[in-house]
């Protein structure tokens, strides 16, 4: 079957961010409206930059599409940048720690570490989020839906159920896009004090995915596993150290018995899961329940209190530079990593349905859901 292709292009100062979308149906409604949406979720939450002030995101369709549908060629989507220096950037030659700056500058061999950052930088993300949004309106249009939210930050753990009906009123009332309103004040308190002393924090978000069918994804190869896709797809966001999904780390401190999901009749032909601990995916298959995914965002690299680095001219010891940064970016980073699961799911699903436009494609989707609802227990069986 045909994948979904994701390309982007496009540096931070340049003259903007560019997304290519390939083997999309033909016919599909294009939501710019709710891609735009998706790309202000991304620059607003407390503790961002003064440039999310400046740049105001929005997407062009450049290709691919006529009177606001897909025509099945590849669709480009483009984020153009305010802030268009790149040409005039001074060079900078002190190498931040925790950023790609040294590396980069080795690997591509140049001192100018500004040439690293331009590719580099979490701007990039823009052009992520425009073709996940992208996504996350098809995979809608098909019951499926992709709900990001913020669960921690620094030492700050958020509540919140991010299944109620009410959920998504909730973090869109939240600046740091959270569950849990009573947490907010003293993470805005802690985002404060770190920005007036100079420093950043990190924290833990997570995605859930509702209404994915049974059968995306595959155990036969290592490559073809849904949970390693989404996991090498959300570790890709800048600054990402660690993607978990359902339990996670908890896993190793379970015991087998009262860890596994029970598999058990349903009382209508089908099979139930009281509990999801395995976070909706089994042997890298989707199994119907809800696929959670929660990741962990270190610390910004770039701080205003400056860390200890050298002059790649002459390696003399020197203090790191410093450029505009945020002191918090956790709520921007859930935005992408929705993007970008969404992305993993419409590209497994056009795996397994075929379609080269919306009609064969809304069938397919619908003939996969049938066929898992189709799973019944042989007669006689218990029904209770």
């Amino acid at each position: 079957m045909k994948r979904l292709g994701f390309r982007t292009a496009g540096e931070s100062h340049g003259k903007g961010l560019l997304a290519i979308l390939e083997n999309l149906p033909a016919g599909i409604t294009l939501d710019i409206e709710a891609v735009d949406k998706m790309l202000r979720r991304r620059q607003r939450g407390f503790g961002r930059s003064a440039r999310q002030n400046l740049e105001q995101d929005s997407v062009e369709i450049l290709t691919g599409a006529k009177r606001g549908k897909s025509i099945g060629a590849p669709i480009t989507l483009w984020v153009r940048n305010k802030d268009q220096r790149i040409d005039d950037y001074r060079e900078l030659h002190r190498p931040r720690p925790g950023h790609a700056d040294l590396a980069g500058a080795i690997k591509y061999g140049t001192h100018d570490v500004a040439n690293i950052m331009e590719r580099a930088s979490a701007r990039e993300t823009a052009a992520r989020v425009a073709a996940g949004g992208l996504a996350a309106s098809v995979l809608r249009s098909i019951g499926i839906s992709v709900f990001g939210y913020v669960t921690q930050i620094g030492g700050v753990r958020c509540g919140g159920d991010p299944l109620h009906r009410d959920a998504e009123t909730v973090r869109e009332a939240s600046v740091i896009g959270s569950l849990d309103p009573k947490a907010d004040p003293e993470i805005v308190k802690l985002i404060e004090s770190l920005r007036d002393a100079g420093d950043t924090v990190g924290g833990e978000f997570s995605v859930v995915a509702c209404g994915v069918p049974v059968g995306l994804g595959s155990h036969a190869q290592w490559d073809s596993r849904l949970d390693g896709r989404i996991a090498q797809a959300v570790m890709s966001i800048p600054a990402i150290k660690s993607v978990e999904i359902g339990f996670g780390s908890q896993s190793a401190s379970a015991q087998g018995l009262t860890y596994h999901d029970p598999i058990l009749p349903d009382g209508f032909g089908g099979v139930a899961r009281p509990s999801n601990r395995a976070g909706g995916i089994e042997g890298g298959i989707s199994n119907g329940m809800p696929i959670v995914v929660r990741a962990a965002m270190k610390p910004i690299p770039t701080v205003r209190k400056p860390l200890a680095s050298i002059n790649l001219t002459t390696g003399l010891a020197e203090d790191a530079v410093w450029e505009r940064s945020d002191v918090c970016s956790v709520p921007s980073a859930s935005v992408v990593a929705e993007a970008m699961t969404a992305l993993v799911l419409l590209d497994a699903l056009l795996e397994v349905v075929a379609g080269d436009n919306v009609e064969q494609f809304v069938s397919g989707v619908t003939a996969l859901r049938m066929r898992a609802n189709g799973l019944t227990l042989p007669e006689g069986a218990s029904r209770a």
